[in-house]
């Protein structure tokens, strides 16, 4: 059976220094990767499983099995024959900071929001020693399972966590937190947390939406952002600055602003839900269906002090 390597986690948590974890997660694991977690778990679990009865020249049951664990998000992937074509190109987003950030060689690292974990193996490839993705979505971290079970890499972890339920450590050379900020309730929060996490003189990269404009100033979507109801706040990048300034970091530096277009999120046949082109005015691309600007990312790194 596949299933999560404990032992190679816990390893990897003492070797950064985080000792409290192991305990921490020794509980989690039981309770959120399981069928009390979500009604799915099991199917999920057996779609994993049936990875290892497969012939891995079998090409065409690898990809059955791989669907089973749809939707993917994040990709893409390709291994075994199999091509996973995810809804995000995040090789795009991937290839816009790779050059910009500071060196991953010997860093430890955390992917906030990880997802199924496509950019912590991208870091891993990057240099880093260890990577520890936290995603509340048990989903995700069977995909990454699936993914790694072909991958076999080692000290790349997606747990069943989120940021705010972490205790504070600052023992991470570099965080992450890619496509998570404007879901939060309180940003600042968040802005504190990663900084929480990361030692000092540490790299934080951000990734989120933002409104075009030069002033400083951020707004709240009264009802949907681009037809998501967990938007909560959206600030220019001269706020957004300001913010990072005031939660105690340095050295912040714009490294990247780009409009998303429908060639780096869409649906396949690997997530068959409604994607961005649902989600923009069909008479104005330029414009979400409520009229907000269409979502343009920045990428903003900073130091923490």
């Amino acid at each position: 059976m596949t299933t999560f390597d404990r032992d190679g986690f816990y390893a990897c948590c003492r070797q950064i220094g985080l000792d409290s974890w192991p305990d921490l997660f020794e509980d989690w694991l039981d309770e959120r990767l399981s069928e009390a977690a979500h009604g799915d778990f099991t199917t999920w679990q057996s779609a994993l499983d049936a990875l290892e009865a497969v012939d891995p020249t079998a090409t065409a049951g690898i990809r059955e099995q791989l669907l089973r664990l749809s939707p993917w998000r994040k990709g893409p992937f390709e291994f075994a024959g199999v091509s996973i074509d995810a809804e995000w190109r995040s090789d795009k987003k991937w290839a816009r900071l790779a050059g910009r950030i500071a060196p991953l060689n010997g860093r430890h690292v955390l992917d906030v929001g990880s997802g199924n974990g496509y950019y912590s193996l991208q870091m891993h490839a990057a240099g880093a020693a260890s990577v520890i993705g936290v995603d509340p979505t048990v989903l995700y971290v069977l995909q990454f399972l699936a993914v790694n079970y072909f991958h076999k890499v080692d000290n790349v972890f997606v747990v069943p966590a989120r940021l705010e339920e972490l205790p504070a450590a600052r023992k991470f050379d570099t965080t992450f937190s890619m496509g998570v900020l404007y879901h939060q309730r309180s940003p600042i929060d968040h802005l504190r947390q990663l900084r929480a996490m990361t030692r000092v003189g540490g790299q934080v990269v951000l990734e989120t939406i933002v409104l075009p404009g030069t002033d400083a100033f951020a707004r709240t979507p009264e009802d949907r952002y681009a037809r998501m109801r967990n938007v909560w706040s959206l600030p220019s990048v001269p706020e957004l600055c300001v913010w990072l300034e005031r939660t105690g970091y340095a050295d912040v530096d714009v490294v990247d602003v780009t409009l998303t277009t429908t060639d780096e999120q869409r649906s396949t046949e690997w997530m068959t839900f409604e994607s961005l082109a649902e989600a923009l005015d069909t008479d104005d691309p330029g414009l979400t269906v409520e009229g907000w600007p269409a979502p343009h990312r920045a990428v903003i790194l900073a130091t923490a002090k």
